[in-house]
Parts: structure tokens; C-alpha cells; sequence
């Protein structure tokens, strides 16, 4: 008998990936499920990223093999994205590296630095690409807390707790700032700590980072603006949120030479090089005026917002409002003996999908995710469904 590899026995299908399925039968069954769970952009990118693709797409010489290190256009131009929004300096020939979406990045980081049995440290709640790719490649995973009477930030004092009392060979440290799911925001001190905490233990820092854009009206950060965080830390972008592009797959990292051409050497031997239309579009997208980045990163996000806060209120759910990013993260009543209570009554009631925290770690348990990548009209009909369910218990 053919057997799959013992490594499939660590992980199972990713949520969304089961439960899309069960979405899609019931809207097969006529039964209409607005769904707030996926964090895909439903906007699109800039014109000028579109006729970009469009004008290359029609080259005849624009469809060969590409270099797997990006055109030099495209990593001028991420260089130069670092510098006019985060005023950090980073070498487009050697200090950044193009990616197929984070995702990957999570992938080729991980293979670049982590021998089997080696330890890294992810957040609890965190994204679960972090632990499952980790268990793939035979990683040992360690959680840390993220608590929400801690602002969302790292616990530094378990942090060393967990290094000092363990016979640990500890290589990555995942962060994500802003945080998804909880919405939690980025600040300078804690990523001076992450850095000064790199550095005290030998390891490196990732940061994953897409999410600076979104409902942020400051100046968006960036753990490379800590004084040598090259050295020790390496930040993961994407194209994704923040340009509205999430099929198109591009994304970034960027930390110093010698990690980079670590990276590559893996990235190399797994994928050939972006289509050169999507690699000069997305070059093209960087230059997005402050104008289209303030209109669809922040003032159509804060409309949708304001009526997730308001679905939030019906169910009795209580929520940070200084929370940022693309959700909306909120603790549900004690009423519920846990979230999916709550989740399946919402899907097969209201006919509303919404995200169940606990995928995203054990300190997610008693929370939901809204998410606002969908439609005013569409949010607004959920709280509408929301509203006609639960105003039955009342």
C-alpha cells in the first residue's frame, strides 16, 4: 500500500480550505452565505498597474523565463517603496529579494535557516502558516502569548523564560506587527525589543509586515528603521493588502546581503522567476500616489469598519477601537461555551460566514474575525441577517 509521507500526520487542511468547501455546498443548496472570513482585497489595484500589465503582456519578447532574483525594475522600485513610506535605506541589488507572495517567503526563510529539530517561536494567536509550514519541514514549535491586556505585544520577560528553561536551539522568532488577527498596532518599542532580543540570543527576527497601510493615518513602520535590525531581523512585505493585489502574488523581503543570497539559494532551486508583466506592473503599483493609498487603504476600510463595529455590538462582542489592519477582532459574550457555538449558528441562521478565532492559536479561543473585504452593501445585509436572528433572543 502507498503511504503519504509521515510529515502530513503534523498538519491538516488549512481551515479555509475545508470550510470554503462546506460554504460553497450550502450556496449551491440556494442558501445566499455572505461571507466576512477571507482577508482578499475585493478592489483593484491602480489603473496604472493594470494598463502596465496589459502594454507588457502584448510584447513579444516579454514571455521568457524571467531571473528568479526579480528585473532590476522591480527591485528599484521596492527600494524605493522603503524609502518614501518607512525612510529606510535598503540595497535593491543586494539587500532585498522578491517573493511570490509572504507565504512562500515563510517557506524559503524557514528552509534557509531551520534544520529539522531546531525550534522557532511563534505567536499565540497567530497567522497558521507560521506553525504549519514549521511542522513541515520538521521544525520544533514553540509558542509565546500574545495577550489582549498587553496591547497584542510580545511578553519579552516569557520570551526569556522560555529560552532559559528549555534546552532549546532556537533560530526564528515570528512577528507580526500589525498583528493579524487581533489587530494589534505596531510601535517603535517593540521593535527595538525585538531587535535588542534578536541580538542578546543569537536568532533572527521575522517580521511580517503587510498590513502598515491599512486603516493607518500615520506613517506606517517598519522593524528596519530600529538601528541594526539588518543585521539580525528580516522583514517580509506584500502587494497583497496594501495595493490590491492578492492573485497576483508578489511580495518581498528584505534584511542583509549575506541572509539574502542565503534565501536565494533556496528560492532559486523551488520557483523560476514572476511573469515580467506582473514584475513591471507591481513596479508600476509602487508608485500609487499618497491619494489612492489614502482612499483605499484607509477611507473605504473605515466605512466598512464602522458597520463590523456595529455587527460586533449586536452579538454582545466586546472589541479594541483603536485596532488596526483589514478585521475586525472581538471577544464574544460568556454567554457561549465556545466560539463555534456562536460561528455555526451565525452560518447556518444568518447565513453570515465569519471566522472563529481559535484556527489562529489557543489565546484565540473566546474570539471572532470579522473581516472587511467585502462590500458595503454586502456588510450591511450581514448586519441586517445579524440583527433579525438575534433580536429573536431578546
Amino acid at each position: 500500500m502507498i503511504q503519504p509521507a509521515e510529515r502530513l500526520n503534523l498538519v491538516s487542511e488549512y481551515y479555509f480550505s475545508r470550510k470554503l468547501k462546506e460554504v460553497a455546498q450550502l450556496n449551491a443548496e440556494g442558501k445566499d452565505i455572505i461571507s466576512l472570513a477571507i482577508g482578499s482585497p475585493d478592489m483593484p489595484p491602480s489603473e496604472q498597474t493594470i494598463e502596465k500589465l496589459c502594454e507588457v503582456a502584448r510584447r513579444p519578447d516579454a514571455h521568457g523565463y524571467q531571473p528568479t532574483q526579480g528585473t532590476p525594475e522591480l527591485r528599484e522600485a521596492m527600494a524605493g517603496f522603503y524609502r518614501r513610506w518607512y525612510d529606510v535605506d535598503i540595497d535593491a541589488k543586494s539587500e532585498l529579494l522578491p517573493l511570490i507572495g509572504s507565504k512562500e517567503g515563510i517557506l524559503h526563510i524557514t528552509l534557509a535557516f531551520v534544520n529539522p529539530g531546531d525550534t522557532v517561536l511563534v505567536p499565540n494567536p497567530g497567522y497558521p502558516t507560521y506553525t504549519s509550514l514549521s511542522k513541515i519541514l520538521g521544525a520544533n514549535v514553540v509558542y509565546y502569548n500574545l495577550k489582549e491586556d498587553n496591547g497584542w505585544q510580545p511578553d519579552f520577560d516569557q520570551l526569556e523564560e522560555i529560552l532559559n528553561s528549555k534546552s532549546l536551539n532556537c533560530k526564528l522568532l515570528w512577528t507580526n506587527y500589525p498583528n493579524m488577527p487581533t489587530g494589534g498596532r505596531a510601535n517603535m518599542e517593540t521593535y527595538g525589543r525585538l531587535v535588542q532580543f534578536a541580538r542578546d540570543n543569537n536568532i533572527v527576527v521575522v517580521n511580517d509586515n503587510p498590513y502598515s497601510f491599512i486603516l493607518n493615518r500615520e506613517r506606517p513602520l517598519s522593524i528596519l528603521q530600529v538601528s541594526g535590525a539588518k543585521d539580525c531581523c528580516i522583514e517580509l512585505n506584500s502587494m497583497s493588502k496594501s495595493h490590491n493585489m492578492p492573485g497576483w502574488r508578489v511580495g518581498m523581503c528584505a534584511t542583509n546581503a549575506e541572509f539574502i543570497q542565503w534565501i536565494l539559494k533556496v528560492q532559486s532551486n523551488i520557483e523560476s522567476g514572476t511573469f515580467r508583466g506582473i514584475q513591471l506592473a507591481a513596479a508600476e503599483a509602487y508608485r500609487n500616489s499618497d491619494e489612492w493609498h489614502r482612499e483605499y487603504n484607509v477611507e473605504v476600510y473605515a466605512r466598512r469598519r464602522r458597520l463590523a463595529e456595529q455587527i460586533m455590538d449586536v452579538l454582545g462582542c466586546t472589541y479594541d477601537p483603536h485596532q488596526v489592519g483589514m478585521f475586525l477582532w472581538g471577544r464574544i459574550p460568556d454567554i457561549y461555551n465556545n466560539v463555534e457555538e456562536l460561528t455555526e449558528r451565525m452560518l447556518h441562521e444568518a447565513r453570515v460566514f465569519i471566522t472563529p478565532g481559535f484556527i489562529f492559536g489557543s489565546n484565540g479561543e473566546r474570539y471572532i474575525r470579522i473581516s472587511l473585504c467585502a462590500k458595503e452593501e454586502k456588510i450591511s445585509a450581514a448586519l441586517q441577517r445579524i440583527s433579525r436572528l438575534f433580536s429573536k433572543d431578546l
